[in-house]
């Protein structure tokens, strides 16, 4: 019942346009989880993260785990592309990666500019997000999946296009450099 409250006081995330001002801060959607769910609901939400560890590690959630397997398979698939683009290795041990994440991961490499395949990816993240929605809006996972968009609605959001080119161009000649 306490999901019930707490989903119809969230504004929708859909459809907005990346100049409108969000419609809710994460810090007020964390204070309406803390007002409405339970300690153990509670715990996972502020164990959402966009960046999962390495290996699996059970969040509590099935929907929080499938996301987090997605975003681990993209960012090896980003690896492995990379790696091959400059022509080394990159070893995925045991891991089959999905040919949507290759194929994103190989588009995303392609753009020269790197805030847009940031964007590409992104939006390849909330297409991924959005395929994992849960069909009852008023569930734990909805909530789970409500922060997981909000994040990643936030990060793209944070990036600065100055600073980013200056961190990338760091960061590729270093690498072709071999540092």
């Amino acid at each position: 019942m306490a999901e019930y409250y707490l989903i119809s006081q969230l504004p929708s995330l859909d459809g907005i346009s990346d100049n409108a001002p969000l419609p809710i801060t994460e810090e007020r959607f964390l204070e309406l989880c803390n007002r409405f769910l339970s300690k153990k609901v509670l715990n996972v939400i502020n164990d959402i993260s966009l960046c999962p560890l390495q290996f699996y590690e059970n969040s509590g959630s099935g929907l929080i785990d499938n996301f987090n397997e997605n975003e681990r398979n993209l960012r090896f698939a980003l690896g492995k592309v990379r790696a091959e683009k400059l022509g080394k290795t990159f070893d995925l041990g045991n891991r089959i990666l999905p040919v949507e994440h290759v194929k994103a991961a190989s588009a995303a490499i392609e753009i020269d500019n790197p805030m847009e395949a940031e964007k590409y990816l992104n939006r390849f993240r909330l297409d991924m997000l959005e395929s994992l929605r849960p069909t009852d809006s008023f569930s734990d996972d909805y909530i789970f999946y409500y922060g997981l968009k909000l994040k990643l609605i936030l990060r793209i959001r944070q990036f600065d296009t100055e600073a980013g080119v200056k961190a990338y161009t760091e960061i590729y000649n270093s690498i072709l450099n071999g540092n």
